[in-house]
């Protein structure tokens, strides 16, 4: 180990109580603890993995004394087991360390003054003393009872994990996911873990496996294999695999013989939970429920485009004029033919990129189809993109999900085939960001009768989730596409959209200092000068020079999250100078997160009405309640310091994190250590992003590299066959 010289290597055991925990990873379990050991007068520095440990406890730990030059003398401990503390001190310690909810410092100082030792059993068996306890109502005893039944369960859990070597705070994500019941559904298949579990891979679930005597061979393993590979597949966007790519890939992670691969293909084929088909001549294999919604995107979507128009015929020259006259602007001979296809067409697409127009198109459009009393429906994927169309439009507009009404008990939508929309007319904005399965849900509920309109910028990237619905749809020729290329008079004075445009193109932006300009090119040497002069552009020159506040109206967004550049590392170092973590502040899942930090809640979590990608403020934390309070646009949503794995800090974010939201400054750190992600693409979504300032950080040859290359690759979807053929 670098900058470590072991004094002693043979294994010893140690016991003792932590007096303080130092550090603590939930996501690895690693931890730093100071621990007063019997006979020792100073404390020890121990350094092992524990999911789950509190100041107050009492460890038993076997490892190796080593010297670290910077640290100095330290146990670094193979094993660590924590249980329970039995001094009064220990007691304190432990119940006010926000462990159990409900108990924070004051009240754990309280319990232990009423019921001494005996405060463990109180809870456990009489836990209707608690109530004598002065501050503590039924509410708080149900609480804390709860509190304490999870953190029982949570260690079980701990050791029947610790036992099959996993040491990490997933098991409080697990214990969420499976109750009580987690013992038992792992021991029937510990690759299950996999699957349900975020962070747990089919690695982690494997070694969990081999320590329960799974062979390698097993089919289990096997087909775990393949569902894992498709499933990693459509991480990046695909809807399926060729076989071959597939089998490849379960074969690497196996390491067992292709035929026993291929057997067990055909038991997850016959299943049914994957279907086989062919795509562009090749043989390929795809997830059953991302199969069946392309399908039905396509026989839904074509179904909607046949029959009449939901309004009367409209003379679209009069039409034209009438709107006119009522916006005081004129349209482009483009926007016309636009607004003339759209008067006789019940299902089109309108594209193109920013300045060109598409903004006035659709709000001609709506204005002329409002008159005929018609019912229109407004959403885009995310609340940014929501809010900006109801700014420009008018009229209201709802994320996809509350348009659509998501329905937690039962999962799914309340809008769906069985009770469709109340519209005539459905908008839906930045359609290039919706995946499969939310056009899917969202194509069932609209009625046939009613019309429906997809506006968004296909050179943009693709959705986060599965396929590539816009680009499908658009190359299919399937469904009227109109593309504005035009860029307007009063737009082409930003420089941000020229050089979007010119980005798009495959041209490097024009980079020459202009004052008063709207994009900037800072040069940066190396990572470590990129990282000096990214701070200094958020924190000083933006807002001197433009007003902005560095929190609120400033976003970096970065290629990638890791590296000095990445979204994750500027987060640490964005946050040190921007609002430095205080005495109240919550550690968990490898962040640090104060009052006043921003941040983006990363899945969707349909029971708090968040989804991923929206960006709040941390407003409260509240030790004793083990939670804290976000402050999302206005509304403000509780969480456990156990949920923090959904969010993340967000002064920095990666730029596919972007998608659909609007910021009134975007600061782009790119350089070569970005390379595998430099993608034309990618920087003119980021580019795109900035609404009145884009100040790019980096080097000139990562920006070439990045304005050179083509979106590579491509994704495994069938959606465009399904509208191209009719025979399907």
């Amino acid at each position: 180990m670098a900058g470590h010289t072991a004094t002693e290597t043979a294994t010893e055991a140690l016991s003792g109580l932590v007096e303080r925990v130092t550090y603590h990873n939930g996501e690895n379990g690693f931890c730093v603890l100071r621990v007063q050991v019997r006979g020792q007068r100073d404390l020890i520095t121990v350094v092992g993995h524990a999911a789950m440990i509190s100041a107050g406890e009492f460890i038993q730990a076997s490892g190796t004394w080593f010297n670290d030059r910077t640290h100095g003398l330290q146990f670094k401990a193979s094993f660590l087991r924590a249980t329970q503390p039995n001094t009064l001190e220990g007691i304190e310690k432990y119940l006010g360390s926000g462990m159990i909810k409900g108990i924070g410092p004051v009240y754990g100082k309280k319990l232990v003054q009423a019921f001494g030792e005996a405060v463990f059993d109180v809870i456990e068996q009489e836990p209707a003393k608690l109530q004598q306890v002065t501050g503590i109502g039924p509410k708080r005893a149900a609480r804390i009872i709860k509190g304490w039944a999870d953190q029982r369960a949570i260690r079980e859990i701990m050791l029947f994990l610790h036992a099959n070597g996993v040491g990490t705070s997933r098991a409080v994500r697990i214990y969420k996911t499976y109750g009580q019941e987690a013992i038992q559904l792992i021991t029937e298949n510990p690759y299950r873990l996999a699957r349900d579990i975020r962070g747990i891979g089919f690695r982690t679930a494997d070694a969990i496996a081999t320590k329960m005597g799974i062979e390698k061979t097993a089919m289990i393993r096997v087909r775990a294999a393949i569902s894992y590979a498709l499933s990693e597949a459509t991480d990046v966007g695909h809807c399926g695999l060729p076989v071959e790519e597939l089998e490849a890939l379960a074969g690497e992670l196996l390491e067992v013989e292709t035929p026993l691969v291929a057997a067990a293909l055909q038991a997850e084929l016959q299943e049914g939970t994957v279907i086989a088909d062919r795509l562009e001549g090749r043989e390929c294999v795809f997830l059953a429920g991302l199969y069946r919604a392309e399908q039905a995107i396509a026989a839904r979507l074509k179904a909607l485009a046949e029959g009449e128009a939901p309004w009367p015929a409209i003379d679209h020259t009069k039409a034209v004029e009438w709107v006119e006259g009522k916006t005081g602007l004129s349209l482009a001979p483009s926007q016309r033919d636009a607004v003339q296809l759209a008067l006789s067409s019940k299902v089109m697409v309108i594209t193109g990129g920013p300045g060109v127009g598409k903004t006035t198109l659709v709000n001609s459009i709506l204005k002329i189809l409002a008159a005929k009393q018609l019912r229109v429906m407004l959403c885009a994927p995310t609340g940014r993109a929501a809010k900006r169309l109801t700014e420009s439009t008018g009229m209201e507009a709802k994320t996809i999900h509350r348009l659509l009404a998501v329905d937690p008990a039962n999962g799914g939508f309340k809008h769906n085939e069985a009770n469709q929309l109340p519209c005539d007319l459905l908008v839906v904005d930045e359609s290039s960001m919706v995946d499969v399965p939310l056009m899917n849900a969202l194509t069932k509920a609209v009625p046939e009768g009613a019309a429906m309109f997809l506006v968004g910028d296909v050179d943009q990237l693709p959705s986060v989730g599965p396929g590539q619905v816009l680009a499908d749809i658009i190359t299919s020729a399937a469904i009227p596409v109109v593309r504005l290329t035009e860029v307007f008079r009063q737009a082409a004075t930003s420089r941000i959209i020229v050089n979007a445009h010119r980005i798009n193109r495959g041209q490097m932006p024009d980079l020459t200092p202009v004052e008063g300009s709207d994009f900037y090119f800072v040069e940066a040497d190396d990572p470590e000068d990129g990282v000096r002069k990214l701070i200094h552009v958020v924190t000083k020159r933006i807002p001197s020079r433009f007003g902005f506040d560095p929190v609120r109206d400033i976003q970096v967004l970065a290629p990638m999250n890791r590296g000095g550049l990445g979204a994750r590392s500027l987060n640490v170092e964005l946050q040190k100078v921007l609002n430095p973590p205080g005495e109240v502040r919550v550690e968990r899942f490898g962040w640090t997160y104060g009052v006043g930090d921003k941040v983006m809640q990363t899945a969707n979590d349909y029971d708090k009405d968040v989804y991923n990608g929206d960006l709040g403020v941390i407003t409260a934390i509240d030790p004793d309640e083990s939670e804290l309070l976000i402050d999302f646009e206005g509304r403000e949503v509780a969480y456990d310091f156990g949920e923090l794995d959904q969010v993340a800090l967000a002064y920095a974010t990666t730029i596919h994190k972007s998608q659909g939201s609007e910021y009134s400054a975007v600061v782009i750190p790119l350089a070569m250590q970005h390379w595998t992600m430099l993608r034309r693409n990618l920087v003119y979504t980021g580019v795109t992003r900035g609404k009145r300032l884009v100040v790019v950080v980096g080097q000139r040859k990562a920006l070439a590299m990045a304005v050179r290359a083509r979106a590579e690759g491509r994704r495994w979807s069938k959606l465009k066959e399904w509208l191209a053929h009719p025979s399907h």
